[in-house]
């Protein structure tokens, strides 16, 4: 305890680090206070059936991802999430589409015409999601009186816009935290509305333990907490895997003169699709939802109602397959065997046994296959944790911590800030965070 004290002290020394860290917390004051801004002509107090909708299913993951403010009514409720959308589909697009190929190979000014292009691509996707919005609004809460003004079209309008430019002035916060703060500002914004929806959720699980009429009420709490700090615990071994340590599962690279006759590795991630594949299964599975919620008074079928429900078992039976599946996808367009092979052959490298070429390509396909397989059963399990949790008698709130995009999220931008934050005390010769400066990455090991 002495030692973290005298941390705190040596982080408020540095002026730079004190000055990015007030603003840190000065744009995320700013945040969370914006959660809490009603739309205009709009009854805060009357909208309990909003909150109904969003307390369970897959509407409490946008509601927590908001961080309440899709439950508010609030002028920040569609939250960052259409930019992430946005940047999604652009990555990809980066991927299969030469345009933007080309521009990402022009350097800082095709990064700019990209990031533009995800801006625009942002403000089409809001312009969608808001008035979307203030249907399933006047669908939830339209009879209870929450509504003070005529919800007519000009009303439909002047919200669309201010919920459209709500989450772009989110988007302008996170950038300027980036820019001016500590960590990147979107995630960071992300892990915010997480954090807030915590101690709530963890309240309500402890009060229900407490006043239980089943014995051992507390003692399933303590097992509880037990269970959420493991699993907290392989989230950071997933980070850490995604991001530091390269598996190097290839044979070795001889080379000739050029290289010193050294013989390297080739660097394959165990996890190199990092947790992309649980957003993409994410994104699919709230289609069913969308649709029966939209066409489907009496709330469908009874399998339509449990692919809407992410904590029943069919709905992790096909979340599980989609995650596999978007893990071989995501993996074969980041990291492409031919093109390994083509660099290899170029720098007169090649691996012992295995003919340069078609070969080599082969032969690290194969390679990045077999490697992949465990990785997304892992990732399936981190996924598919909340629904264990709820499946053994914790609240569906409090379940929500046990793994999945959220736990993730956590676990990598507390990470990523703790490095920032030691970078900076260990270039002015403090002692950094974690002893030995565990934090510390090494996304510079360099390729072959």
């Amino acid at each position: 305890m002495k030692k973290f004290i005298e941390t705190l002290k040596n982080i408020w020394r540095i002026e730079d680090l004190r000055s990015r860290l007030l603003i840190t917390l000065l744009f995320v004051a700013i945040y969370r206070f914006g959660s809490f801004v009603v739309l205009p002509g709009i009854n805060p107090s009357a909208l309990d059936a909003l909150s109904q909708q969003t307390s369970e299913g897959l509407m409490s993951l946008l509601n927590m991802f908001s961080g309440g403010a899709f439950s508010h009514a609030s002028i920040f409720a569609l939250g960052i999430m259409p930019y992430i959308s946005a940047s999604i589909v652009v990555q990809l697009l980066a991927v299969a589409v030469p345009y933007f190929q080309k521009m990402q190979r022009e350097g800082e000014s095709g990064r700019r015409k990209i990031n533009q292009i995800t801006r625009y691509l942002t403000v089409a996707i809001l312009l969608f999601q808001a008035p979307t919005y203030m249907i399933n609004l006047k669908a939830q809460v339209g009879g209870s009186g929450a509504f003070t003004v005529d919800s007519g079209f000009w009303f439909m309008f002047t919200s669309t816009l201010i919920l459209a430019a709500g989450s772009m002035f989110i988007l302008w916060l996170g950038e300027r935290i980036t820019d001016k703060g500590l960590g990147n500002g979107v995630s960071l914004i992300i892990m915010i509305g997480i954090i807030a929806r915590f101690p709530s959720a963890f309240f309500e699980e402890l009060v229900t333990a407490f006043s239980g009429a089943e014995g051992g009420g507390l003692i399933k709490f303590l097992f509880e907490i037990i269970a959420l700090l493991f699993v907290m615990m392989l989230a950071i071994l997933l980070v850490k895997a995604v991001r530091q340590v390269p598996v190097q599962y290839a044979k070795r690279i001889e080379g000739n003169r050029q290289f010193g006759g050294a013989r390297q590795y080739i660097p394959l991630k165990l996890f190199a699709a990092n947790v992309m594949p649980i957003i993409f299964a994410q994104a699919i599975m709230f289609i069913p939802a969308t649709v029966i919620q939209t066409f489907s008074k009496d709330g469908g079928s009874t399998l339509g109602k449990l692919l809407s429900d992410q904590f029943s078992l069919p709905y992790s039976i096909v979340y599980v397959i989609l995650i596999v599946a978007f893990t071989y996808f995501y993996t074969a367009i980041t990291m492409n065997p031919v093109q390994m092979a083509e660099d290899m052959k170029r720098n007169s490298g090649f691996i012992p046994g295995v003919k340069p070429g078609k070969s080599t390509a082969d032969y690290i396909d194969r390679v990045m296959s077999r490697i992949t397989f465990p990785g997304s059963l892992f990732i399936a399990l981190i996924a598919v944790l909340p629904a264990i949790a709820v499946a053994v008698g914790v609240k569906q709130g409090f379940a929500q911590f046990f793994g999945g995009t959220s736990l993730l999220i956590l676990v990598g931008v507390v990470i990523d800030t703790l490095q920032q934050i030691e970078s900076y005390m260990l270039v002015r010769h403090y002692d950094g965070l974690l002893n030995a400066g565990h934090t510390r990455t090494r996304s510079n090991v360099s390729a072959y």
